[in-house]
């Protein structure tokens, strides 16, 4: 084992009180465990623009009460130094000690004179954006690592207008982080902090507010059938109190809940991997789907930013992609504004590089603008203040990723499933009145506009050895590229690295072009339409493909992107 990780060992041997930690290290350095003290201490958790996320234990590299004190502390520096008298709103989803990380956080943000906004329950990861912009706080933090399997947490930071944290602002967090020492951050007792007055428990009316915003981009007059009927579950995370309101409020009487997934549990006792874009989450709602015969099956991840579907069709149910969704939302949200006699030549819609290339047919025949961002839904909500400072904050029709993440309005700047839920009832319903469940209205698309279809590619490199290796498949790919991919011929190569200009399709707006920011993602475009992406995950240690097809027909395409899986499969092997 390296010295400097035995070095590691022994300081936190001596420092750690924490009795769950401590038993857990003593029992690794007993069992002589190498591989496991060293996957724990060889590096620290890597801060981002997407903050920490990893499993929960002891060591540098895990999220436990001393990371989360170091990382705050970084933050506070921050704080310090860019705000006179500094606020922040804090939150935290249903993960296994979520509330211990947000006591320890909110106390050493307190004993560094930061006054801390606490939410007094689980709530979804949009409404802490929406309380850093209602309360006007120069910061947020939220724990939570979305639909990570159970053993994650994660630490996720907002700036004051209530996105993900810019590069520069996550590099100097990161390098006061590194300054801190994680044994000897201050941390002011909770329930002091309270009596103090620099801990205050976040009022009734932020969430009020927030439900008010999300109903004022519901379709106006919308009235569902008496028969209408849902089938929910919130995974055991932090949707079912929001969700369930917003379907209320709007006139969605018939909700039936899973009862298995309606409390919040950080250990997801049903489903081992909380996402509701992969059909082993959705089991009991679909048993329960068959009970009840609902409409719509509508999920969302534990800390209710991504929404998931399951649509009633021909005896069975069928999942609808996240770029499907985005799709079907983006045509319906144009026309619809359409209808209404809006100007649907004004409208901005906002994707990632990484998302379908469908949206680009439907701007062109629709008229509204399609701006292309890189992954991460801070690049989206950055467009949307770009409108807002031009004075055009009406013109943002919707944006999403291919990751189930959707927003519709501007009340947050990062996904929300609440509206997105919301928006989905209410687009289910229409198409219902017109004899079409969504897959039906999907494939009317497809029929419209050509079947682009979308998959991805996996590679785990866990570990040091890992992280070297996904290092090298980058490198290989800018170095080496291919002349082909699955038979296809290489027709352009962009690589988002050396900085490229936004991708748009433009409607009646003319404005200048936007360079993105550098990216370690390679873009090879291929013959017919065709297209690959690699992309190393900000969040795990995965290298991603992510595969574009385009058919005349479903089989066609589904061929094609066969073809690509297995080409890409090859380059990450």
């Amino acid at each position: 084992m390296d010295k400097t990780i035995e070095e590691r060992v022994e300081l936190w041997r001596a420092n750690v009180t924490d009795p769950d930690l401590k038993e857990e290290l003593e029992a690794l350095v007993a069992a002589q465990d190498e591989d496991g003290l060293v996957d724990a201490f060889y590096r620290d958790l890597a801060f981002g623009t997407a903050g920490l996320r990893g499993t929960l234990g002891v060591g540098t590299n895990r999220m436990n009460v001393y990371v989360v004190a170091q990382a705050t502390q970084g933050v506070a520096d921050y704080l310090n130094a860019h705000y006179e008298n500094p606020t922040i709103a804090l939150a935290r989803d249903s993960r296994n000690k979520g509330e211990d990380f947000q006591r320890v956080a909110a106390g050493v943000l307190a004993a560094n004179g930061i006054h801390v906004y606490v939410y007094p329950r689980i709530e979804p990861v949009p409404t802490l954006s929406f309380a850093v912009r209602y309360l006007h706080t120069s910061a947020g933090i939220v724990l939570t690592a979305s639909h990570n399997p159970a053993i994650y947490n994660g630490y996720k930071v907002y700036n004051d207008n209530g996105g993900q944290i810019t590069d520069e602002a996550a590099a100097e967090i990161s390098a006061n982080i590194a300054q801190a020492d994680p044994f000897a951050v201050a941390c002011m007792d909770f329930d002091e902090g309270i009596e103090k007055g620099l801990i205050e428990w976040t009022p009734e009316e932020v969430l009020d507010s927030f439900i008010e915003n999300i109903k004022k981009v519901s379709v106006p007059g919308f009235k569902a059938s008496d028969d209408y009927s849902v089938v929910y579950t919130p995974l055991n995370g932090t949707g079912m109190e929001l969700v369930t309101r917003i379907l209320k409020e709007i006139g969605v009487e018939n909700v039936t809940v899973v009862p298995e997934q309606a409390e919040p549990n950080g250990d997801f006792p049903t489903c081992t991997y909380p996402n509701p874009e992969f059909r082993e989450a959705l089991d009991l709602a679909l048993q329960l789907a068959e009970k009840v015969k609902p409409n719509l099956v509508v999920a969302t991840d534990p800390d209710a930013d991504r929404m998931g579907t399951a649509i009633p069709h021909d005896g069975d149910y069928v999942l609808l992609s996240g770029n499907e969704m985005g799709v079907l939302l983006m045509d319906w949200l144009a026309s619809m504004a359409a209808d209404r006699g809006e100007d649907v030549s004004r409208k901005v819609a906002v994707s990632t590089i990484v998302s379908s290339a469908m949206p680009d047919a439907l701007a062109r025949d629709h008229g509204f603008e399609m701006r292309r961002v890189l992954t991460g839904f801070k690049y989206i909500g950055d467009q949307i203040d770009q409108l807002k400072d031009e004075g055009e904050e009406d013109r943002f029709l919707m944006g999403f990723e291919e990751s189930y993440g959707y927003l519709v309005g501007t009340h947050a700047r990062d996904k929300d499933a609440i509206v997105a839920t919301m928006l989905c009832v209410e687009m289910a319903s229409h198409y219902a009145e017109l004899g079409m469940d969504l897959y039906e209205a999907m494939d009317a698309l497809y029929k419209k506009y050509g079947y682009y279809l979308n998959g991805t590619v996996n590679a785990s490199f866990p570990g040091a050895a890992g992280a070297e290796k996904m290092a090298q498949i980058m490198t290989d790919l800018r170095q080496n590229p291919p002349a082909e991919i699955a038979g296809y011929k290489v027709v352009g190569m962009t690589d988002y690295a050396a900085g490229a200009e936004m991708p748009r399709v433009s409607g009646l707006q003319k404005e200048a072009p936007q360079t993105l920011p550098s990216a370690n993602v390679i873009e090879f475009r291929l013959e017919d339409d065709n297209k690959v992406i690699f992309r190393p995950s900000g969040t795990e240690p995965k290298v991603k493909a992510y595969l574009f097809s385009k058919g005349a027909t479903r089989e066609e395409s589904e061929a094609v992107r066969d073809k690509l899986r297995e080409a890409s499969e090859a380059i990450l092997s």
